[in-house]
């Protein structure tokens, strides 16, 4: 691993950004154009020096707030031996600007200051020809390692897992075991514990340092080891460890094969990592958009990222113009109906996202069993009734003093409850359809509980008050 500075100073990320930004001010020409400086001028050394106070984590951030050309005029700056820490801190699509400005001799140089599981996070943006470069660089116990952690599907605990962990043997003293944490350089990071292994590295239990601590030192390690501990199994889904983490406040947990051998381990920090990307993504896939996104991307790249659910977007506008347009005798007649159909339509789109947004992630928890569906729908069904009823009565009364139409309060009483089990049954019935078609439940969610609220609200409102009212 790289060096890293010998203080940190702990700042606030805007101040920050606000510094990075008025050293590039400064260096920027009259023109308004940032170039790459090569070599390094004189006037750059306030900005390296500023960048080699930061965090690697904080020069991501910075990183990520600023456009593609000022960006990879801090990036130059970095220290080479950074290089790797930080392309693992900052976001998919800023890692890619960032690979693309760099030649071969300098990914390859990168992905050798990182660890094996670390590196097998990089694979998927490195080019197919740096990354056996890399592979051949690695001693022969790393390069096995990596292509373990290659093997194991995105979002499984086997590519979560590191493989720096401390064992010990359950028959040597504590004693033994301190003498030789004591030559240790370092404990990997997130070491709670220490990992029970027999002669076949079967895992046979843990010894948190907590015990060791105070523990007699003469006593033997498998008689304040702790036998039954929470096992991972590396094809294990990582939504199901995250839970686990939570559940039992673990800092670590031992990944082990189906028979019982300790593999690696699956830490707090890398299930954090995780659980902050599958919640962006997922808020992402809520609003339409395939995948993350630079805020300083090109236009053409930001356009291919969301012009498809737009496209239904757009499909799904027009079914409801021209369900609306199958009512313009009745608008022509009563011109009210122009005035309030928009309010039945809006109040059934937020509720139908209030309903989808609780069970995607009811969904995303492993909350919800096949059983429990139906149950789960009458429910959310009650719920719209009981909001209905309310919601409805009030809208009917205001629209009764707007216009004084007893029958067209009672229209719209009736349009909102209506409008408002539709929008419970789609919210409902969307992520379950997605779910068990195996999609993701919360890709366009948004956009399609909206779809069918506005034309299904459209039509009821419009098609009640054609019968009652004319």
């Amino acid at each position: 691993m790289s060096e890293r500075p010998t203080r940190l100073e702990v700042e606030d990320l805007q101040q920050n950004l606000r510094d990075v930004q008025e050293i590039l001010a400064r260096l920027r020409p009259a023109d308004g154009d940032v170039t790459r400086p090569t070599p390094p001028a004189p006037r750059l050394a306030d900005l390296r020096a500023k960048l080699e106070r930061l965090h690697p984590a904080d020069i991501a951030e910075v990183l990520e707030a600023l456009p593609l050309e000022e960006r990879l005029v801090v990036w130059d700056l970095v220290k080479a031996d950074r290089d790797g820490e930080i392309l693992l801190e900052v976001s998919d699509a800023v890692r890619e600007s960032l690979i693309a400005s760099m030649d071969s001799n300098e990914l390859v140089a990168a992905a050798e200051t990182l660890e094996a599981d670390e590196i097998a996070d990089l694979a998927a943006d490195l080019p197919e020809q740096v990354m056996q470069d890399v592979i051949r660089a690695l001693p022969q116990e790393e390069r096995e390692r990596l292509r373990a952690a290659m093997s194991y599907e995105e979002g499984s605990v086997g590519a979560l897992m590191d493989f720096d962990q401390v064992t010990v043997r359950e028959d040597v003293t504590l004693e033994a075991v301190t003498r030789y944490l004591r030559a240790l350089d370092e404990l990997p990071g997130q070491t709670d514990q220490l990992f029970v292994v027999d002669r076949e590295q079967r895992l046979r239990g843990t010894l948190p340092l907590a015990r060791l601590i105070v523990s007699n030192l003469e006593l033997a390690v498998g008689q304040v080891m702790v036998p039954e501990s929470v096992e991972l199994n590396p094809e294990k889904r990582a939504e199901d460890a995250a839970q686990a983490f939570e559940r039992y406040d673990l800092v670590s947990a031992p990944v082990t094969d189906h028979f019982g051998h300790l593999i690696g381990r699956l830490t707090v920090n890398a299930v954090v990592d995780y659980i902050r990307e599958k919640s962006a993504e997922t808020q992402l896939a809520e609003a339409g958009l395939s995948k993350e996104e630079d805020v300083f991307a090109p236009v053409w790249n930001s356009f291919r990222n969301r012009w498809s659910w737009l496209a239904i977007n757009l499909v799904t506008a027009f079914i409801a113009s021209r369900v609306i347009g199958a009512f313009e005798g009745s608008i022509e007649k009563l011109v009210a109906l122009a005035a309030l159909m928009p309010i039945v339509a809006g109040i059934g789109g937020n509720s139908g996202n209030q309903t989808t947004t609780m069970i995607v992630r009811a969904l995303a928890l492993g909350q919800i069993q096949e059983p429990y569906w139906k149950k789960l729908l009458a429910k959310e069904l009650g719920v719209a009734t009981m909001n209905g009823v309310l919601w409805g009565s009030l809208l009917g009364a205001v629209a009764y003093m707007l216009y004084g139409n007893v029958a067209l309060g009672g229209v719209m009483a009736l349009a909102m409850v209506l409008t408002l089990l539709l929008a419970a049954l789609m919210g409902v019935a969307i992520p379950y359809l997605r779910a068990r078609l195996g999609r993701d439940p919360a890709v366009g969610s948004s956009v399609l509980i909206t779809a069918c609220t506005d034309s299904g609200g459209f039509f009821i409102f419009l098609g009640l008050a054609t019968l009652f009212l004319l």
